[in-house]
C-alpha cells in the first residue's frame, strides 16, 4: 500500500523536522495512535461477537491507560473495558508491560556484555525509556532458563551425519574481553533435516572437552550417529568412538585444506587448492591415494613438502570420506561446506 503524499504533509505540518525522528516524536506519536485503533477494533470485535452470542448484557465500561515498553521508547495506550469483564485482548494482553522489540533490545546488549546497569543507562539515553536493572534481569534471566532448557532436551536416537566444530568469538567475561571457543553439534536427521544439537562455550579447543560433549550427547539419548565429520584435531576421533564406537569419523576437508595453506605463500594458494582438488574429488579411495601421490611428486608437493604428509596423517578419517562418497556422490559439497556455512551466519550476527 503506498502512502499518499497528501497524508503525509499533513503529518507533517507546523512539526520541527529535525524532532520528527526522535523517541517523542511523529513515530512514536504514530506508533501510539496504531497501537489505540488497533485496540479499539479488537474490541469492537469482542463486543460485536457477544451481541451475536446473544449476550445482550455486557457493554461497554470506560478504558483503562497503561504504558508498555516498545523497543525505541514507552507508549502509553488505553485499553476499553466490558462491563463483564470478559474482553482478553491479544495484541497486548492484560498483564503484558512490553512489546516484543523491548525484549530484543535488551538481550542484544546482554549479548554484546553489557552489564544491567550499562543497558539501563543505554535505553534511558537513547530512548528516553527508564526501566529498573531488576526488569532487565528478568529477561534476561528468561532468555537463560529457556536455552538451558533446549541445551538439555532430548535428541533423536539415531543421527546420519553429525558434524562437530568451533568457532573463535570475543566474549566479555567480568568486564574483560576474552577469546573463547564457542563448540557446535550440527546433526541431520534420517529425514534430512539439520538440527543444531547443542553450542557450548570453552576459552580453549581440545580434544578432552569434545569427549565430554559427546557424553551429553549420548546422556541425551543420541544411540549411534553414522558419520562424524570433524576437523583435524588430535585426538578428536579417539573421543568419538570412546562414546560411539561404530562410528565413522571423516575429516572436514574444508579443515583440511586449510591446514594445507597454512604452510603455502599467499601468491602459491590457487594454485596449490588447484592441485589438491583431484584428491578430495576422486571417486574412490585408490584414486584419491594415487592423486596424493601425484601431487607429492609433483612441482608443489616438492615446493612444500609439510602438505602431503599432514594429508596422510589424516588418511585414515578422508578414506572414510571416500567411502562415504562411493554411496553419496552428489552430497559431497553439501558435507564439505555445510559447518563453515553456519559458523559464518553466528559471526555475521
Amino acid at each position: 500500500m503506498t502512502i499518499r503524499n497528501e497524508l503525509i504533509d499533513e503529518l507533517l505540518a507546523g512539526r520541527d523536522p529535525a524532532a520528527v525522528m526522535r523517541h517523542d516524536g511523529l513515530l512514536s506519536e504514530l506508533k501510539q495512535a496504531l497501537l489505540n485503533r488497533l485496540m479499539a477494533a479488537e474490541f469492537d470485535h469482542h463486543m460485536d461477537q457477544e451481541r451475536a452470542s446473544g449476550e445482550g448484557r455486557n457493554h461497554r465500561n470506560g478504558a483503562t491507560r497503561k504504558r508498555v515498553l516498545a523497543g525505541d521508547g514507552t507508549v502509553e495506550i488505553t485499553v476499553p473495558r466490558d462491563r463483564e469483564a470478559r474482553f482478553e485482548p491479544v495484541l497486548i494482553g492484560k498483564y503484558q508491560r512490553r512489546l516484543p522489540g523491548f525484549n530484543d533490545k535488551v538481550i542484544s546488549l546482554y549479548a554484546r556484555g553489557m552489564s544491567t546497569r550499562e543497558i539501563q543507562g543505554h535505553l534511558e539515553e537513547l530512548y528516553g525509556t527508564e526501566v529498573s536493572p531488576t526488569l532487565i534481569s528478568a529477561v534476561t534471566d528468561a532468555v537463560a532458563a529457556e536455552a538451558a532448557e533446549w541445551q538439555a532436551r532430548p535428541l533423536e536416537p539415531l543421527y546420519p551425519v553429525v558434524f562437530f566444530d568451533a568457532i573463535r568469538v570475543k566474549v566479555c567475561d567480568e568486564g574483560v574481553v576474552r577469546n573463547k571457543a564457542v563448540y557446535l553439534a550440527l546433526g541431520v536427521t534420517p529425514d534430512g533435516r539439520k538440527e543444531v544439537l547443542g553450542l557450548w562455550i570453552e576459552s580453549t579447543k581440545g580434544a578432552k572437552f569434545w569427549l565430554r560433549i559427546v557424553n551429553e550427547l549420548r546422556n541425551r539419548g543420541v544411540i549411534d550417529i553414522l558419520i562424524a565429520v570433524v576437523d583435524g584435531l588430535k585426538g578428536f576421533p579417539e573421543a568419538i568412538n570412546a562414546a560411539f564406537p561404530q562410528t565413522l569419523v571423516q575429516t572436514c576437508i574444508v579443515h583440511l585444506i586449510r591446514t594445507s595453506l597454512a604452510y603455502v605463500s599467499w601468491q602459491d594458494r590457487r594454485e596449490v587448492v588447484a592441485a589438491l582438488k583431484p584428491v578430495y574429488v576422486a571417486p574412490t579411495v585408490e584414486a584419491a591415494l594415487a592423486a596424493l601421490d601425484a601431487f607429492e611428486t609433483g612441482p608443489w608437493g616438492r615446493k612444500y613438502p609439510a602438505i602431503a604428509p599432514a594429508w596422510r596423517r589424516q588418511w585414515q578419517q578422508v578414506r572414510h570420506s571416500r567411502l562415504s562418497l562411493q554411496r553419496m556422490r552428489s552430497t559431497r559439497l553439501w558435507f564439505t561446506t555445510q559447518p563453515s556455512r553456519f559458523n559464518s551466519t553466528v559471526m555475521g550476527r
